[in-house]
């Protein structure tokens, strides 16, 4: 049995009085559990470590990202764990060191308060089921039940699909499945563009999983509610892998600050075992002559001891390759396609930085334009430095050399927050609504990842007469406003050239991409397209946008809810991602009119001022029903139809015609009684035309609806 340290045997004991039952048998041997968070409490090599500029401090970030316990930017030092190998390193780049006692002193009071935690719920006291001190963040299986209920919700949407599972269960020791939430409407078909999202591979990382779950939220509650979220899942494909590391993450939740698997086959038995996922994947394996990843097991950047060792990278790397082909060459050089379609995101906390390949050379990738032109998109959202991954020094093995490095996928690192641990303050402040955008620019432009993002943004979109509210009638025009601006763009790491608008369009309901899309012009409210920045082209002070506006036809539209899809184009003729909005066509309240009399001649036809109407009439009295015939004129304009259906009361027989504007009988029907006489005309003049409807006796009845009928005059 392990020594157990002394002040770990008096935090068991003093836990005795949490105990509800079973308290001797739970406080006689403290868990191994709390023995690890007391271990990581002795670790006392961290380091405020101060750099000579930011730029320097952001690469550092990248490559000591293992190390990385805090930052503190404005105050000029990054808080990290180093051996004396690593000072000797760093020094070389300008830094200078002192003690973090600080950091540790808060870290060894939360590490007690996780300890505390975890011995209530050994000794059975009441638990809640979240993070303790951090209920904004879902644990594994609060994570996994969210993506149940959205299956049960909305199986059409939402479904599981199985991509492996963690090391533990593949020893048959509990462990999870590698689960991957594949969200699409799958009553659209079709090869659909797909977004890949994976997340926690670092266990720590709090706030990555919890991020990604909100993006499936937005997304599946948003359906059928929020236009663009409602196109993305008609239109495109995402799947999200929310826990890359589930095994590793439930020792995180405990209070460790846990970073690989938890392969015990390797530094066995202590707080530093298992592999770095994040240098274990094949295609950059040990790339760098043991730089960019650490051959020592009990390394934290330990890349393990075969390239693609672990089920959990077997799993990523195996699905990666199940949704896109191969369209880029094996040479470092050799770029995939413009047009190569698809994006995969790798969720980490934490940096504040958007990062694309290379990481493992110090040479751009050869995609790399276009990869920097979708990375400073992604950066204007959350504030962060967009940047590629090369740090002071080289990383190999990452996430990215299945997806880009083998198949010219577009590729991606968004370092969030300030924190492993990041606070819930802080994540529901700044964390979340920074990058959830982020995420639903890149669903957006998931087709041509390499071309869209070139292009200019839809910044507001509306549409009035209240369309998107209370609907309109169909043939009612619409006005939509919108702006466009080729300015959004984080240029705080060089510069991103902008163009002005050249020209905008729409369509409703089938996107601009698509077969069968009816694309119109939508105009610059001004008259003419000028518009992108005044002057420099990063002085985001003077850019300005390109105002629209376009008149909708909506004559032809159906009652319902469709979509209107809005894009605008440079001046370099690069179409830029879709903005979508509801336009909600409802049915025409139908017009009440009793019969005037005298309307017994064409010339006295009594008139029916709007269509849809319903005319409640009678065929006079009961002696001299025989005789009387109603009159109704109706006025089209060109181009414009209507239909007249007779409804005669029960027991009697009305029959219906159709008069030109001299009287001249164009249409006739002779149902008999209890059936309904139906007549329809078009105008198919230039010109409006009047028509006359007459409802005629043909046989009477008895009783107290004696010679009435209802008369319904509508439009298709």
């Amino acid at each position: 049995m392990p020594r157990i340290p002394v002040a770990l045997a008096a935090l068991a004991l003093a836990l005795q009085t949490f105990a509800l039952g079973s308290a001797a048998a739970a406080a006689a041997q403290p868990d191994t559990l709390l023995q690890e968070l007391e271990e990581e409490k002795l670790v006392d090599n961290v380091y405020k470590a101060y750099f000579p500029s930011l730029a320097v401090a952001r690469k550092a970030a990248i490559s000591l990202h293992a190390q990385l316990l805090e930052t503190d930017y404005k105050r000029g030092f990054l808080v990290l764990q180093l051996d004396a190998a690593d000072m000797d390193r760093l020094r070389g780049f300008g830094f200078r060191f002192e003690r973090a006692a600080e950091f540790i002193q808060r870290r060894n009071q939360a590490l007690t308060g996780f300890q505390i935690a975890h011995a209530r719920r050994v000794a059975g006291a009441p638990q809640p089921q979240s993070i303790p001190g951090y209920a904004c963040y879902e644990t594994v299986e609060e994570t996994f039940a969210a993506g149940d209920a959205f299956v049960a919700a909305k199986p059409t949407l939402a479904a599981w699909v199985s991509a492996g599972s963690s090391w533990l269960k593949t020893q048959g020791s509990g462990g999870y499945d590698m689960k991957v939430l594949r969200l699409t409407n799958r009553a659209i078909t079709g090869d659909k563009p797909k977004l890949l999202i994976n997340s926690a591979i670092h266990a720590r990382e709090y706030t990555t999983a919890p991020l990604v779950l909100e993006f499936a939220r937005w997304l599946v509650n948003g359906y059928g509610v929020n236009a663009d979220a409602t196109w993305i899942l008609d239109h495109h494909e995402v799947h999200l892998m929310l826990h890359t590391n589930p095994d590793g993450r439930k020792r995180a939740e405990a209070g460790l600050s846990w970073r690989k698997n938890v392969n015990n086959n390797h530094c066995s038995n202590s707080n530093n075992r298992g592999i770095d996922l994040n240098r274990n994947f094949s295609f950059s394996w040990n790339s760098t002559n043991g730089v960019g990843s650490s051959g020592a097991a009990c390394n934290l950047t330990y890349r393990g001891p075969t390239a693609g060792s672990e089920p959990e990278t077997q799993a990523l790397e195996a699905y990666v390759r199940s949704l896109w082909p191969d369209r880029r060459g094996p040479g470092l050089n050799e770029a995939a396609p413009a047009d190569t379609s698809g994006i995969h995101l790798d969720i980490h906390s934490y940096s504040q930085l958007v990062l694309w390949p290379w990481g493992e050379v110090d040479i751009p990738a050869p995609n790399g334009p276009a990869l920097q032109t979708l990375g400073r998109r992604l950066a204007w959202f959350n504030g962060y430095t967009p940047q590629q991954s090369i740090g002071l020094y080289p990383t190999d093995g990452t996430s990215d050399a299945p997806s880009y490095g083998e198949l010219g996928v577009a590729s991606y690192t968004l370092e969030l927050g300030n924190s492993f641990f990041e606070s819930c303050t802080s994540y529901n402040n700044s964390t979340k609504p920074g990058n959830l955008p982020a995420l639903i620019y890149a669903a957006k432009v998931v087709r041509t990842p390499y071309i869209t993002p070139g292009g200019p943004d839809i910044s507001t979109l509306s549409l009035g007469g209240d369309a998107s509210g209370a609907g309109v009638t169909a043939g009612t025009p619409v006005a939509l406003a919108a702006s466009a601006t080729d300015t959004r763009f984080n240029q705080s790491n060089g510069a991103e050239a902008v163009q002005a608008i050249g020209s905008a369009r729409y369509s409703i309901d089938v996107p601009p991409w698509a077969a069968g899309a009816r694309l119109l012009q939508i105009q610059a409210s001004d008259g003419i397209f000028n518009s992108s920045t005044e002057g420099q082209r990063y002085c985001f002070s003077r850019a300005r946008t390109e105002a629209l506006s376009a008149s909708l036809k909506t004559s032809d539209l159906s009652v319902g809810k469709h979509i209107v899809f809005v894009q605008a184009r440079d001046t370099g003729g690069t179409w830029g991602p879709v903005t979508a909005a509801f336009l909600n066509i409802v049915p025409v309240a139908m017009l009440q009119v009793a019969e005037v009399e005298p309307n017994d001649f064409t010339g006295t036809a009594q008139p029916v001022p709007q269509l849809p109407a319903l005319v409640s009439g009678h065929i006079a009295t009961a002696d001299d029903e025989s005789s009387d015939s109603d009159h109704y004129r109706v006025t089209l304009a060109a181009g414009q139809s209507f239909t007249a259906a007779l409804n005669s009361n029960a027991g009697s027989d009305y029959n219906l015609e159709l008069l030109d504007a001299v009287g001249r009988v164009i249409g006739s029907s002779f149902q008999p009684a209890g059936q309904v006489d139906i007549l329809g005309v078009t105008n198919r003049t230039a010109f409006d035309r009047r028509y006359v409807v007459r409802v005629v006796y043909a046989s009477g009845g008895v009783g107290p609806t004696l010679g009435t009928y209802g008369l319904a005059l509508t439009q298709p």
